[in-house]
């Protein structure tokens, strides 16, 4: 791992493997709330899932997201917009290259391309005080190694892919800066669709992400919505057409609205993909990327997984220029190491005696709890009569 600092320059950074470098314009007419100096402000405003593409006869309007058409981007034409917001805190400009060395490997923090110096405390993110003030509500004490060294990059205007498990504090690793980044851009008119859009796989995961923006946006006036199959349309749809800044949503549903033109993406700038692995494996790479071709492709992107398969490698070569990767904990495609995994593989015959007494086994165990995963929901109906009948 190499490092280097600029000393004509306030930030330091270091990595190794990737080139480092922006992708897009950092210019551009300011936010809501001031100036841009000291890490965030910005200037002037404050003054799953459901049914797949349209309908039609034709065979490409029946695949996900056939009735889109992918626009021509111009980039003369398109309005630049800001995307660094870091200030590096003297602090973390000034610490010793052996001490941010000894902080990466006691958390565990692996980097690929050249990334700003990780932060160890809050107060280092520079975050402006409508975040910080959130942030101290909430009683954090330090942040999260994925928090720690992600703020950094994702408040550079960087892409960047973050390895982690679940749990790992990623939602605010995004969250916090989608705020920043919202507030120093133009507000919205009428009929712009988001300036951050957070796609999730499932509802239960989406409705967390928003819980969380509706925290730390409330302060802030910036609106978000939560979209996804197996709820009624009208309202999500209702929240769209009136306006908000943020919107999670499911691949799924969101095609939906995009293609009834209820909604659009040509002022989203700030791009989150959420367990991007789980939402390949759940087969919806063709709506990812039908979505993504409506994004211009200079936005700022940051995918979260918790494998790094190499679906997701190519999802994210296609899609992040000179991104930074970002590794928390083994380097393997493996599972999570905070679970213990046993396999017993024994005949079908065999299954409900097994099962049987493993329930009463772990059954001592305080604060039992198991889950059974079968195949049909006969299945379901006979092992819960059997449980019953053992008490």
């Amino acid at each position: 791992m190499s490092y280097n600092q600029n000393g004509s320059d306030s930030r330091s950074s270091y990595g190794s493997g990737r080139p480092g470098g922006k992708f897009g314009s950092s210019g551009g007419s300011g936010g809501r709330f001031g100036s841009r100096s000291g890490g965030g402000g910005g200037g002037g405003r404050f003054g799953g899932n459901s049914g797949r593409g349209g309908g039609g006869g034709s065979f490409k309007n029946k695949q996900p997201g056939g009735g889109l058409r992918k626009p021509e981007w111009d980039f003369n034409s398109l309005s630049p917009f800001a995307k660094d917001f870091y200030n590096p805190h003297p602090n973390v400009v000034s610490r010793p290259f052996n001490e941010v060395q000894h902080f990466l490997a006691s958390k565990e923090i692996t980097i690929k391309g050249q990334a700003p110096k990780p932060i160890q405390f809050f107060e280092e993110a520079n975050f402006p005080d409508y975040i910080m003030s959130e942030v101290r509500k909430q009683g954090f004490d330090f942040p999260t190694a994925i928090q720690a060294q992600g703020w950094p990059i994702a408040m550079s205007g960087m892409n960047m892919v973050g390895v982690a498990k679940t749990g790992s504090g990623k939602t605010l690793a995004y969250m916090l800066p989608a705020c920043v980044h919202i507030n120093n851009q133009e507000p919205l008119k009428r009929g712009d669709g988001p300036i951050a859009l957070v796609l999730a796989p499932t509802r239960e995961l989406a409705q967390q992400i928003q819980q969380v923006a509706r925290e730390f946006g409330s302060s802030t006036c910036v609106r978000s919505t939560c979209i996804f199959g197996g709820a009624p349309k009208g309202p999500q749809a209702r929240d769209l057409m009136r306006g908000v800044e943020i919107v999670i949503a499911t691949p799924g549903r969101l095609i939906d609205f995009l293609e009834q033109g209820q909604t659009n993406l040509k002022r989203c700038t700030y791009l989150v993909l959420d367990e991007a692995d789980r939402m390949l494996d759940m087969g919806f790479e063709p709506q990812i990327r039908k979505i993504i071709e409506q994004i211009r492709p200079d936005r700022q992107v940051l995918m979260w997984s918790a494998t790094w398969p190499k679906e997701v490698q190519a999802l994210a070569e296609d899609f992040l220029n000179d991104y930074i990767q970002i590794n928390i904990g083994s380097l393997e495609l493996a599972a999570n190491h905070n679970i213990r995994q046993i396999v017993d593989v024994c005949q079908d015959s065999e299954k409900e005696m097994k099962l049987s007494k493993l329930l009463r086994e772990i059954g001592q165990e305080r604060g039992f709890k198991a889950i059974i995963f079968v195949e049909t929901k006969k299945k379901v109906d006979d092992i819960t009569k059997s449980i019953k009948r053992e008490g």
